[in-house]
């Protein structure tokens, strides 16, 4: 515990201001693909297809979508950050290697989602080792607690 401590002090100490603009830009993108799950649950639903265990790719459906919304909202306001990371984590380990996987780099088709789900993991976990930032609700709380 004193080492996670340890860590999360030097990421305070050391965490550049402009990063803030791409936790809550990256906060933003995660709620949008979470609105884009809801308002296309089929193409979800499709991309997970395995008659087998449809009950599971429902649930797992609204899992995804649930958490994109609620852990992207958090991430942009920079609220529960780590926490709401950590939600995000194995959804984009999914993403990257069992959904997108076959389309690869740069693919015949020109779909970017195997590079997008990449590149959200790996800024999904830079902030889980930097946290929200100066310009986070979190920052703001540890510093008028009694508000």
């Amino acid at each position: 515990m004193a080492t996670i401590s340890e860590i999360e002090s030097w990421a305070d100490t050391h965490h550049p201001k402009w990063i803030d603009f791409i936790r809550v830009a990256l906060g933003l993108f995660i709620f949008y693909k979470g609105v884009m799950f809801i308002a296309n649950t089929n193409a979800l639903m499709e991309m997970m297809s395995n008659s087998d265990l449809r009950f599971f790719n429902l649930a797992l459906a609204h899992y995804v979508a649930f958490a994109h919304l609620v852990g992207g909202g958090l991430i942009a306001f920079g609220l529960l950050t780590r926490f709401a990371i950590i939600f995000q984590i194995p959804i984009l380990i999914g993403a990257v290697f069992f959904v997108n996987i076959n389309q690869g780099f740069l693919s015949v088709s020109n779909n970017l989602e195997f590079e997008i789900s990449l590149a959200v993991l790996i800024l999904l976990i830079v902030f889980l080792f930097y946290g929200s930032g100066k310009f986070s609700l979190d920052y703001w709380m540890k510093n008028h607690p009694n508000w």
